[in-house]
């Protein structure tokens, strides 16, 4: 347990900021879902839509550092190869 005030503080800030990195991370993983259910769902034009709201929302998450800029453009670049394939 914390015994300064300052320890104090710093305990409830990472609280706070645990609880909205954890919101931004569950927001990241749900739009890249949404991209690969569209894939599979086979609709290129549905996918290309969705995985440019997801690209959005990606870009976001790796602007606060909350991945890797290099993770952030590694499943762009993945998921946008995936819509390619589609037929």
């Amino acid at each position: 347990m914390a015994n300064t005030v300052q320890a104090r503080k710093r305990a409830r800030q990472s609280v706070a900021r645990n609880k909205h990195n954890s919101s931004l991370r569950s927001m990241l993983r749900t739009a890249i879902k949404r991209v690969r259910s569209a894939i599979e769902a086979g609709d290129k034009a549905v996918a290309a839509d969705v995985f440019q709201k997801a690209t959005s929302v990606i870009d976001r998450v790796a602007d606060k550092k909350i991945i890797h800029k290099n993770k952030a453009a590694r499943h762009k670049s993945r998921l946008s190869a995936a819509i390619k394939s589609l037929a």
